[in-house]
């Protein structure tokens, strides 16, 4: 494998791993093991490293794809075709691919449909509203699956949760 089919593949892997934090309660919560949502949250500290070592690995990967390339004088006819994997076409996969995974935490609410919670009282002075603190929220991905768990539990008219505050207000 060349050089720059190994650099893509590693950009791909650190912008996977970058994202893993936020990916990882999306999967969860479809899979329906919304216990393991936390699982990888112990990576959100490196998400700046991993960013930047994937920046940094696929700027080196389209430098060796596009730097020109020394020529040798041989009157050999070779015609052999390249593998994909070291084609423009895949490292722009490759390049597309790890952007949208960089960029996941400010998409994420767009897997989760607004909650559609139909509760009926009696009194509406019955509503009360409570504050929970929550541990663990790394990014705001995090935001759009709790939100969508509260809201499916019975009762619970509205659900507000904030990474920012840390908190969710039921």
């Amino acid at each position: 494998m060349r050089s720059e089919s190994k650099l893509a593949s590693l950009g791909l892997l650190t912008a996977i791993s970058a994202s893993l934090c936020c990916i990882t309660p999306i999967l969860a919560i479809l899979a329906g093991t919304s216990g393991l949502a936390s699982t990888f949250s112990w990576l959100d500290p490196f998400r700046p490293y991993f960013i930047g070592f994937t920046l940094l690995i696929l700027g080196m990967a389209w430098y060796q794809k596009l730097k020109p390339k020394k020529q040798i004088d041989c009157a050999c006819d070779t015609t052999e075709k390249t593998p994909f994997i070291q084609t423009k076409q895949f490292l722009s996969i490759i390049t597309v691919f790890s952007a949208l995974m960089l960029a996941f935490p400010s998409y994420a609410d767009l897997f989760f449909s607004e909650p559609n919670n139909q509760v009926e009282l009696a009194n509406p002075m019955d509503i009360q509203t409570i504050e929970f603190r929550i541990k663990g929220m790394t990014c705001t991905g995090f935001e759009a699956p709790v939100n969508h768990e509260l809201s499916k539990l019975n009762g619970i008219v509205k659900a507000l949760v904030s990474y920012e505050n840390a908190n969710a207000v039921v």
